[in-house]
């Protein structure tokens, strides 16, 4: 084996350091502090560069349980067509289709790589108290434990922490397929649909407050079909509310001391605006693991210094979008904002 490594968080990006490590031939463990894999949620949008990414990281069969995005819209409340999403443009650009994938069928893909080693312990209900213990036993420390990361805390400091946007999400799948799908923005809201996958709808909402499910319902009483009939016709079990928050100020650096390392929310928890957050820590987590496999255990630093080089700022980036968007999208002044969305491309 190249190197030791302990990587902090069994989602989505810290299960894909854990196989990219391990495919460049290092001894690798997982410590997670649920006690199991947490396979909430609803649909993850890839990006063909996230696509290619995990098949880089040897995840390809992800595949078989994706289904294409197309033809999706931005409406009005009254179901006014005003813009498309870009995802045709996307689509002719990089040769290949954005794609959805329920998020426990993405984390099982990542685990049945993992498992397929049969050498890399993944460990639950573990709260990882003391950083520099971890650090003190390992070549390499990878924080992958989400927006209250305490690998972060512990190393980069308090300064950047969760922040909330002063919004309320909800997220759910409704079983029957919509046949509508995009996004609807009113004033202060705003109601998503995608596939996911037969059978099934994707939904996610942003309201100001709302805190039940027959709130959240009035948010969007008279909206065009079919939004009440799939927030009306969702299995109370099948939906979840949170409160968005994103991380503020952004990190001057994703790495610290030559070998620690964060990915994923841990570095740059966004809202959710642009679809963003898989694909982020899916990029993170190859690019991370492709330096490491390229420089060695010896030329770790220089390994981190690369990777931080070719992610923060693309991955700052991206947060920083979808903060805006998500302020352009809640505004006020519709009237102004629905004529800009208008004047979009095609």
């Amino acid at each position: 084996m190249t190197g030791t490594a302990a990587v902090v968080g069994a989602g989505v990006g810290g299960l894909a350091t854990a196989i990219g490590l391990r495919r460049a031939g290092w001894a690798v463990s997982v410590v997670e502090r649920r006690a199991e894999v947490e396979r909430y949620g609803t649909a993850f949008g890839i990006h063909p560069t996230a696509q290619a990414a995990l098949d880089r990281l040897g995840v390809a069969a992800f595949r078989g349980r994706a289904v294409p995005y197309r033809g999706a819209r931005i409406r009005t409340p009254a179901g006014e067509v005003m813009a498309s999403l870009p995802l045709e443009r996307i689509e002719r650009k990089a040769g290949c289709l954005e794609l959805l994938i329920s998020r426990p069928y993405l984390i099982d893909a990542l685990l049945a790589v993992l498992d397929a080693f049969g050498d890399v312990p993944l460990t639950f209900g573990e709260n990882v108290g003391d950083v520099d213990a971890l650090v003190a036993g390992h070549d390499l420390v990878v924080g992958a434990d989400g927006i209250r990361s305490a690998v972060r805390t512990a190393r980069f400091g308090g300064r950047s922490g969760p922040r909330s946007v002063g919004s309320v999400a909800w997220i759910g799948t409704a079983d029957f397929e919509s046949g509508v799908h995009g996004e609807t923005w009113g004033r202060g809201r705003f109601f998503g649909m995608t596939p996911v996958e037969p059978g099934r709808t994707n939904w996610y909402a942003t309201v100001p407050e709302a805190v039940t499910a027959e709130e959240l319902r009035g948010y969007f009483e008279g909206w065009h079909d079919p939004i009440p009939r799939i927030l009306a016709g969702t299995d109370p079990s099948h939906r979840i509310r949170y409160e968005m928050r994103h991380l503020f100020p952004a990190l001057p650096t994703f790495v610290h001391g030559g070998s620690v390392a964060l990915v994923g929310d841990a570095a740059h928890a966004m809202t959710p605006n642009l679809g963003q957050g898989a694909c982020t820590a899916i990029l993170d987590a190859e690019a991370l693991t492709r330096a490491v496999a390229e420089h060695g255990r010896t030329g770790l630093p220089a390994a981190l210094r690369a990777y931080d080089a070719e992610r923060r700022r693309s991955a700052q980036r991206v947060a920083f979008g979808s903060r805006s968007l998500h302020r352009f999208m809640t505004t006020g002044r519709t009237g102004l904002r629905d004529a800009l969305v208008r004047m979009m491309p095609g």
